[in-house]
Formats: structure tokens, sequence, C-alpha cells
């Protein structure tokens, strides 16, 4: 659970995969900085090796495997990147990985998980039915499931993203993260909360993903429609544990649509020459449109980069 995760756990999952990613650039926004007043920075995870965050939390559980467990092989449930990131450590630590995506995952996350030599599975229709696949798969073939948002080693993965920001910005006032099944908020805030409580946590999704705004504003969990999104990467249900994370994690969270989504990804192009996908732009249009006000210092974490070309060239043929 994210109460039981503890800023030493955050601190040797960012020993443990220092070697293995990247430590990406923490950018100065003169834009964004416009709007709120004083300093806004981008954490650039869609530079990350694998395109997004997820790979730190994938590497930290397959790191953290015992030998009979990796002999017998995981697998994954994913809308893509975390499915990179299972894909790309399995292939570092010789494991054998089988991935979930849903049928209408991006061409550009199948077509990079199966490169990196995981078996791939898009029979699915949505993310919460190949979730459930992938734990089918796990029970019947004795493979460890790796949740895409959920544990205490993949959210220690996670948070290493906030112990990079609060090295670099150790005043930090704002921290603004995407939010789907809650990982990156849960790694990130379990630090945050330890080491730095005074740092407002604000959550930026989808209308098309709302199911934590939704939740948490009528205090139960709140099921949504599986509704097309360029916020890909922050589908699917919330569930228990997840709520607890935003409950706990959470000191705002803002939805946006899906056009100040794909003015946003326009936006980051043309601003800072940055790829972004829906699911890591939401944060920053929720800036962009003044529907998350920050105090600043603030950092917005650019969650993904992975998007298709052809949309990704859409939204900016839109823009013109």
């Amino acid at each position: 659970m994210f109460s039981d995760l503890r800023p030493t756990d955050v601190i040797a999952a960012a020993d443990r995969i220092r070697p293995l990613i990247k430590r990406t650039l923490l950018l100065k926004s003169d834009g964004l900085s416009a709007i709120a007043g004083g300093d806004v920075y981008l954490k650039l995870e869609n530079q990350q090796t694998t395109g997004s965050f997820k790979l730190r939390g994938a590497l930290n559980v397959l790191a953290t495997l015992s030998a009979e467990q990796r002999s017998r092989g995981v697998v994954a449930s994913s809308a893509g990147n975390h499915g990179l990131g299972v894909a790309y450590a399995a292939k570092h630590f010789g494991v054998n990985a089988t991935i979930y995506v849903p049928t209408n995952a991006p061409q550009v996350k199948r077509d990079g998980i199966a490169a990196l030599g995981a078996t791939l599975d898009t029979s699915q229709p949505h993310y919460d039915a190949a979730m459930d696949a992938a734990k089918a798969f796990a029970a019947k073939n004795g493979a460890t499931y790796i949740n895409p948002c959920l544990g205490e080693m993949l959210l220690a993965g996670q948070g290493t993203v906030a112990l990079e920001i609060l090295g670099e910005v150790p005043d930090l006032a704002t921290l603004v993260v995407n939010v789907g099944g809650a990982g990156l908020l849960g790694g990130c805030a379990s630090l945050v909360r330890a080491v730095a409580p005074k740092v407002r946590i604000v959550g930026a999704q989808s209308e098309h993903t709302a199911a934590m705004s939704r939740s948490l504003a009528a205090g139960r969990i709140v099921e949504i429609e599986n509704l097309a999104t360029l916020a890909d990467g922050l589908a699917g249900q919330i569930d228990d544990e997840a709520f607890d994370i935003g409950r706990n994690g959470l000191d705002a969270i803002v939805a946006v649509s899906e056009e100040e989504i794909g003015r946003a990804i326009a936006w980051l192009w043309t601003e800072h020459q940055q790829r972004v996908e829906g699911a890591g732009a939401c944060g920053v249009a929720a800036v962009l449109v003044g529907r998350a006000r920050v105090a600043t210092p603030a950092a917005i974490v650019v969650s993904g980069g992975n998007i298709d070309r052809e949309r990704f060239d859409g939204l900016l043929k839109k823009k013109q």
C-alpha cells in the first residue's frame, strides 16, 4: 500500500536502476512560467529509454525478483508503456515476458514491445479486459504478474522521478503528475509526503479517463466508460488501492478535454520540440488552460512520448 512505502525504498530503487535508465532532463518552460508567475519545469520522461517513466518501476521489480520467479517468467497488462518497460527489463535480465495490451493500443507501443522480444497478446478489446487476461495467464502458468500501477517495488521505482526532481529543485512548491491507475502518483507522493510535506501535489487526467477524479468527488470508486482518448496511457478503472493512493497522495485533481490535450501536444512540440503522447501531456494542458493553478517553483511530469506518427502529425496540422 501507499502508506507502507518508505523513502529508503525509493532511494534503494534509484541506486538499483541508475545504471539502466536515463536521468531525464528537468527543463524550465518559459511559456508555462509566464502563465504561473514563477518557475515551472518539465520533467521529460518522454525522453526515457522506452519513452516513458514506466521503465523505472519495471526495472526495479525485475531486479528484485528471485531466480526462481525469473525462471517462471513474467506477465503484464498494459496500455503500452508499462509493457515496453517490462519487455525491456525482461530482456535485460533474460526473463521470458508476455504482455497483454488492448486491441486499440498505439502501434508504436505494440511494435516496440515485440521488438524487445516479448510475447505480445492484442486480443482484448480494452485495458481492463487485458488486465483480466494477464492475471489469468499468470495464475495458469505460474508466472509473476507485474501490475502496471501497484506493488511496493514498482511504486518505489516510479518514485525515483520525484527523487530526481527534488534533487534539482529542493524548494519545490507544486508537483503535477498525470493520473491513471496511480502508479506514478503513488511512487512520487510516498516520497514527497515524507520528505517534502509542504509540496502540493496536483493530478491531471483526461475527461475520458477520469476514474480517479470522479471517484474522489463521489467519495467512492466510480466505474467509467471505456471511451476513445488521446490519453490511452491513463485509461481503465481504479481499484481500492489506487483510490487510497488518490485520497492520500493528492491535494487536487483536474480533468482536461481531448481537445485541450491535443493542443498541449502541439504546444509542447512548437515551444520545446518535445514529442509527447496524450497521457504525458495532461498536466501541461491543465496549466496551459488555467485549470490547474500552481504555486512556484513547480514541476510537471511529462510522463511519456509514445504516440503514433499519423496521430501526432494530425494534431500538429490541426493547430496550423
